[in-house]
């Protein structure tokens, strides 16, 4: 008997005790409401790349005589890269110079001494036609002889017209002497082509050519990643830029001159500034993704010459921040369809389900604007109802959120 009175005393003790939890309610997961920061991140992988690269070409068939660079060069403008063989080409120039020097010390005295022979030709054939003229008016000579004389004189004065029309056309600024002048001018300019200089100050990235390679002006023979430029943020910069296609969904916060932390697969423990420089104007459609440009800022801890082209780089787009807030996790929002965004805010043992209103959001927490107020316990979202009793614990908040 005295066993069977203690075996209805424990089950009244068990049964009391889980009425007891029961009424309390469940121990659910809970967090005080604090102000926290808050930043809303995007993160996409990149390629480095140059803003300027030239593609260094020759403008004229030749065969390469010397190289004076390989990748890696740095070159300052003006320096002279490739040379092509000359030869042909200064015999061209030396042709029209010879050619110039000619008509300035022969052609021209030559043709300046015919005319004044031809001016005293035509003197003494006048001087004779005149006299015959008087004769014949005197009956002496006859009326053929004048006309010989006359004709000769005539002949005189076309030659001394011929030889004053050479003269002018040898003369000094006339147009045979300008078409030599040009001619020498075109062979000179041919012949500077033949050494191919820097256009700017630079790294060489790739060469194609070695000396005695034809190369004609379509061939590309060194590309120059330009360094002595302005990026799009005004800063002065070695031209390194990292594109990144960035899934067009992820594409709303994002804006220009936006912070941007860039790391490079080969050196994650490096941390290079950047800053959003440009943002296509256009989706690829096959892919779903647009292209965004970020400049890469110097950076004080020479980090900055690790980033190479083509170099794979991770970057994280800050695309707001919050210093001060409420935050919540994501996990303890109640987000249902067509309904007021809300959590469940525990008070003297009893949760309550509260309308919220949210700002920034991320990937696993979210801003609250209004409906909490700081020092507020929240449980998660999901493990009890409405008006339901619970009993909390306390889990340790986050203060870094990305």
């Amino acid at each position: 008997m005295r066993i069977l009175s203690g075996v209805v005393i424990a089950v009244l003790c068990v049964v009391a005790i889980f009425a007891v939890q029961k009424w309390r309610g469940p121990v659910l997961p809970a967090l005080t409401v604090e102000l926290l920061p808050l930043e809303l991140r995007i993160v996409a992988s990149g390629e480095v790349r140059y803003q300027s690269l030239a593609r260094i070409g020759s403008e004229i068939t030749g065969t390469v005589t010397a190289r004076h660079v390989r990748e890696g060069d740095l070159v300052n403008k003006g320096d002279l890269l490739i040379e092509l063989n000359p030869e042909e080409l200064q015999a061209r120039l030396a042709q029209a110079q010879t050619q110039l020097q000619q008509l300035q010390k022969i052609s021209r005295p030559q043709a300046q001494a015919a005319l004044v022979e031809a001016r005293d030709n035509l003197r003494q054939v006048s001087r004779e036609a005149r006299r015959r003229e008087t004769l014949a008016e005197k009956g002496v000579i006859s009326a053929e002889q004048v006309e010989q004389a006359q004709r000769m004189e005539l002949n005189a004065k076309t030659a001394l017209t011929r030889a004053q029309l050479t003269v002018d056309s040898l003369a000094a600024g006339s147009t045979e002497e300008q078409l030599l002048q040009q001619r020498i001018a075109s062979a000179e300019a041919e012949l500077a082509k033949t050494r191919i200089y820097a256009p700017f100050a630079g790294r060489v990235q790739t060469r194609n050519v070695e000396p005695g390679d034809l190369v004609q002006p379509s061939k590309v023979l060194l590309e120059i990643a330009r360094s002595d430029g302005v990026n799009r943020a005004g800063v002065a910069s070695d031209g390194l830029e990292v594109v990144v296609a960035l899934d067009e969904k992820n594409f709303a916060p994002l804006q220009l001159q936006q912070p941007v932390q860039l790391i490079a697969d080969a050196w994650p423990e490096q941390t290079v500034p950047g800053v959003v420089s440009f943002i296509a104007p256009a989706v690829d459609s096959d892919r779903g993704t647009i292209d965004v440009h970020i400049d890469v800022l110097p950076d004080t801890d020479q980090h900055y010459h690790t980033f190479l082209q083509g170099m794979t780089v991770s970057a994280n787009i800050i695309a707001a921040e919050r210093e001060q807030t409420l935050v919540l996790p994501n996990d303890y929002l109640l987000v249902q369809a067509n309904k007021p965004t809300q959590v469940l805010r525990w008070n003297n043992g009893a949760v309550t389900a509260v309308d919220v209103q949210l700002g920034l959001r991320n990937m696993t927490h979210s801003e609250i604007t209004a409906g909490l107020a700081a020092g507020d316990v929240v449980v998660q979202a999901g493990q009890v109802s409405d008006g339901q009793r619970a009993r909390v614990r306390f889990e340790q908040a986050q203060h870094v959120i990305d």
